[in-house]
């Protein structure tokens, strides 16, 4: 795919062949997807799961590009549903969202028809976008194979989807974090701990350090908000590790989704190379590293080539060091008997993470002013008390019930723009400051590689087809991404969703979208309908294209983007409980009026 301009280009030009009676004659092929429950035992205990045709992860769907689909999904649930085609560019009342474009979401009992071109290639992933049934099961893995030869040659492929699992209820964990932001932190603050610091630092220093981040409500073992979960490749726990095949020499095409909740990994094989070829579906220049950090709701395919026939170790490991995801390649596809690996020690954020000197910042006006702790409604938190349908029309992510759900969103009037020195933020080594040439993708803190290791970053990324749309951004949209672990809120320029007026884009306009982290923690930011270009380093023309754009803590980060999708589309962090706390706002692409 060049680009979305492109393909709406190809679609006028689609229109005018269909007018002049030529022959345009699409394959079309027809699905049928059923949401229901089912039970697992991923943790060892058996839980109620949602399901997609009874498979947690849902089946493979695989489109052509060009191809025109129809997808039937019923809902056999006791509460309302929806499908999101993460990713896919089509219409916006097909992109699955209740409360966007007059998409009403799919009630109980029936079933609910999605038709839409296929106007792309590569590698994909669907998800509910309805309360907190993404975490619950309901998500599953798309390929699009393009239309003509695929750039990326290959002998094999494997789709490797990584997924998180709990089995409580999603209501509960995000109730027990609104309650207790520390309730799933398993690497506390100990007395111990202060007195091994203050011994390596000072006491001074320590003691001030500590106060900083009391008076922050953090800790710097905040690396995640959700931990003890059961990580999931393919739907199989590490007890039992997903099996692949592969024959020695070969080109073997890994497909990687993260269609976790709150999860990052770090993926890598021992011993062999990855090279990178597609980020987020869409095609890159190769670039070989030893491992690759993929946050919530990324995609990256990689090619392996084994030098031998001994079995290959697929390693996810989780961002806060809690857990694996695994699987093996062998020769004749049988589970290898391989050892565990070995932990890598959990890192720990530090103030310079933020750009913050402990003893000069006034961390008094950090969250207070700008969280409006005051206005949440502490009687409307989710909890499994709720009435699933009440908690069902709190959670979908549009306009269902906006007074019970603590949305946050974007409005300038309350950036607060005094509260935060952004000279003062995390410096490279040449004394620049962060900006999309800042690697910031090697995400603090360090993702505890071998010396000498190479990790992807999105500096390294590169597109592989030009960019047609070369203009300059018309204008800037600042977007701060600010929260606070006391009570969970997360916002987008401190702005609740049900205050603020959607970011209105005008149709064609060519636009830059920086990303300015307020917050201690990551956010896998995404926008539904369209891509974005990452500001990398790279030329206009090869600055490549992602519908996740990851900022780090305390990092700032640019896009650019066309506006050249017409309809509502959501906006949000892809942690889906920062996403249910407030990080989340509606954009709309239309014809603006002339001065709007």
């Amino acid at each position: 795919m060049r680009s979305k301009r492109a393909g709406w280009l190809n679609g006028l030009r689609l229109g005018i062949l269909m007018a002049a009676g030529l022959s345009t004659a699409a394959a079309a092929g027809t699905y049928e997807l059923t949401i229901g429950e089912t039970e697992v035992s991923f943790s060892g205990d058996n839980a109620k799961a949602f399901a997609v045709n009874g498979e947690v992860p849902g089946p493979l769907l695989r489109f052509k590009e060009g191809e025109d689909v129809t997808i039937h999904v019923t809902n056999t649930l006791d509460v309302p549903t929806s499908v999101h085609w993460h990713g896919l560019l089509l219409p916006g009342d097909m992109d699955g969202v209740p409360g966007f474009n007059g998409f009403p979401g799919i009630a109980p009992g029936e079933t609910f028809t999605y038709r839409f071109p296929i106007r792309q290639a590569g590698t994909y992933w669907y998800h509910a976008h309805s309360a907190y049934q993404e975490q619950e099961g309901v998500y599953g893995p798309l390929v699009i194979d393009p239309k003509g030869a695929d750039p990326v040659k290959a002998d094999r492929e494997h789709v490797i989807f990584l997924s998180d699992w709990t089995d409580e209820r999603g209501a509960q964990v995000h109730a027990n974090l609104k309650a207790m932001p520390d309730y799933y932190n398993y690497a506390q603050n100990t007395l111990l701990g202060f007195f091994r610091e203050a011994s390596e630092e000072g006491f001074s220093e320590t003691l001030a350090e500590r106060a900083a981040w009391g008076e922050m409500r953090m800790m710097p073992s905040d690396i995640a908000d959700v931990s003890g979960y059961t990580f999931l490749m393919n739907g199989q726990p590490e007890r039992t590790p997903w099996a692949g095949t592969f024959k020695p020499h070969e080109r073997v095409r890994l497909r990687l989704i993260n269609g976790s909740a709150m999860t990052y990994f770090d993926f890598r094989i021992p011993g062999h190379k990855l090279q990178v070829v597609q980020a987020d579906g869409q095609n890159v220049e190769p670039v070989s590293v030893d491992e690759l950090r993929i946050a919530v709701a990324e995609t990256y395919d990689v090619i392996v080539t084994p030098h031998s026939a001994a079995p290959l170790q697929l390693i996810a490991e989780a961002m806060d060091r809690s857990g694996f995801a695994l699987g093996t390649l062998s020769t004749d596809g049988a589970p290898a008997n391989l050892p565990r690996p070995e932990q890598r020690p959990r890192g720990e954020l530090a103030m310079s993470d933020m750009g913050m000197n402990h003893a000069g910042m006034d961390h008094g006006s950090m969250d207070q002013g700008d969280m409006d702790h005051g206005s949440m409604d502490h009687s409307q938190m989710p909890h499994d008390a709720m009435p699933q349908e009440e908690m069902s029309h709190t959670m979908d992510h549009g306009s269902m019930n906006h007074g019970e759900m603590d949305h946050e969103a974007m409005g300038h009037e309350a950036m607060g723009h005094g509260k935060m020195d952004h000279g003062a933020m995390p410096m490279k080594n040449d004394g620049a400051p962060p900006s999309a040439l800042s690697r910031d993708h090697e995400l603090v803190p360090s993702v505890g590689a071998p010396e000498g290791a190479r990790v992807l970053s999105y500096a390294d990324l590169r597109a592989l087809e030009d960019n047609d749309d070369l203009r300059a951004p018309m204008r800037e949209i600042e977007v701060r991404l600010g929260g606070t672990m006391e009570r969970y809120l997360w916002t987008i320029n401190g702005k609740k969703f049900s205050e603020a007026e959607p970011i209105k884009l005008n149709y064609g306009e060519r636009a830059r979208l920086t990303f300015i982290n307020e917050s201690m923690m990551n956010h896998p930011m995404h926008l539904h309908g369209m891509f974005v270009e990452l500001e990398n380093g790279q030329p206009r023309e090869k600055q490549p294209r992602k519908h996740i754009v990851n900022v780090g803590p305390g990092r700032s980060y640019s896009v650019e983007i066309t506006a050249d999708e017409p309809g509502e589309w959501a906006f949000h962090c892809h942690l889906l409980y920062h996403m249910a706390s407030g990080m989340m706002r509606k954009v709309v692409v239309a014809e603006l009026p002339e001065g709007a």
